[in-house]
């Protein structure tokens, strides 16, 4: 499974999502949009000109903001 995971450190809800990650031990890649310009217009992009966090890409597909409950159905 290939995970993308865009947020910031200062983003509560991407600590929440990052724990749940790791608590899982998923192998996934955190880019910090506040390190990285290229990412912010990644997720500017994909959320039609809004910079949402936690925007997280599994396989391909983005979802925005999805929340620990629909993560975990995504992920099974």
């Amino acid at each position: 499974m290939d995970i993308k995971l865009y947020g910031a450190d200062w983003c509560i809800d991407c600590r929440v999502m990052k724990n749940f990650l790791d608590k899982k031990e998923l192998d996934y890649q955190y880019i910090d949009i506040t390190k990285d310009k290229t990412a912010v217009e990644i997720i500017k992009k994909i959320n039609n000109g809004k910079k949402i966090i936690p925007t997280v890409i599994i396989n391909g597909i983005s979802y925005s903001n999805p929340g620990i409950l629909n993560l975990s159905q995504i992920i099974r």
